[in-house]
């Protein structure tokens, strides 16, 4: 049976729902409002389509950290997902699942793939010992989005626009009028555009859904991700999130980009990794 969505729920919800039709396989229709370059379907989107289906197959509500593998290209249009319940103890329960298309060819193939362990997160103790520090990144109404950006090609529109609310820091943005600062950085202000709150479903779309660090590096271009892994740490309080991105090390045609997601409490919710491809020439 279908997954219920909940009354009021939001764009994310209804889009990341799925059918079980049998212990372990669920099916999907994945919609065309979550495509970025190329057509291709958001990494974070796809995280969190495969986080909410292994949310309904183990016993516990939450990711606590979920990594998955981007094998090729995931496009709107129906979708097999196949679950599969690895272990399950009193705090973690452990699974995989794998997200499959078919071809022009009718042969199946798979998408992603991701290996997770969940828990509940409001049994996590309240004590924080950090280090860490919230971005400083200026308010959100100083912060243009992507619909602010000039009509020379640099910010293509796409559907995922219409469904994020994005504003971005203009120390990060020099790219976007020609002149990018060298830095891979990339710092702004997240949230759902049809307002609902984040939680961490919403949280593993954030982990990638700032424009690449290689744009502000001077690269431009579609920057497919390999790898993905995010840490879901806390529940977010109510309100848009703040999210940095940063690389340190762009070789061999590959780079890392490290995340940070802050709630409006000025907590660390949420932290990620990933490996990415660029194109140098």
């Amino acid at each position: 049976m279908a997954a219920p969505v909940p009354i009021g729920a939001g764009e994310l919800d209804r889009d990341t729902a799925v059918e079980r039709r049998s212990p372990g396989l669920y099916e999907a229709d994945l919609p065309t409002g979550w495509s970025a370059a190329n057509g291709a379907l958001h990494g974070g989107y796809l995280l969190a389509l495969l986080g909410r289906t292994l949310g309904e197959q183990l016993p516990h509500p939450h990711p606590f950290t979920i990594t998955a593998h981007y094998l090729t290209v995931s496009r709107p249009g129906p979708a097999l997902i196949r679950a599969e319940t690895v272990r399950t103890g009193r705090s973690l329960s452990t699974g995989t699942a794998s997200l499959i298309q078919r071809d022009g060819d009718g042969n199946e193939v798979e998408r992603v793939r991701v290996l997770a362990s969940y828990g509940d997160l409001d049994e996590l103790p309240d004590d924080v010992r950090t280090a860490a520090k919230p971005p400083e990144t200026p308010p959100i109404e100083q912060c243009p989005g992507p619909e602010d950006a000039p009509d020379d090609g640099l910010v293509p529109p796409m559907p995922l626009h219409q469904r994020l609310r994005l504003r971005l820091d203009p120390a990060t943005l020099g790219w976007a009028v020609g002149q990018p600062s060298g830095k891979g950085e990339a710092r702004g202000w997240f949230a759902l555009a049809d307002g609902r709150d984040p939680d961490p479903l919403a949280l593993l779309v954030a982990v990638d859904a700032l424009p690449p660090t290689t744009f502000e590096m001077g690269f431009t271009g579609w920057v497919p991700t390999v790898e993905l892994t995010a840490h879901v740490r806390a529940l977010p309080a109510p309100g848009p999130l703040r999210v940095s991105v940063v690389t340190r090390n762009l070789a061999g045609g590959f780079l890392e980009e490290d995340a940070e997601v802050w709630d409006t409490a000025d907590r660390l919710v949420a932290q990620a990794r990933q490996l990415a491809r660029v194109r140098l020439g």
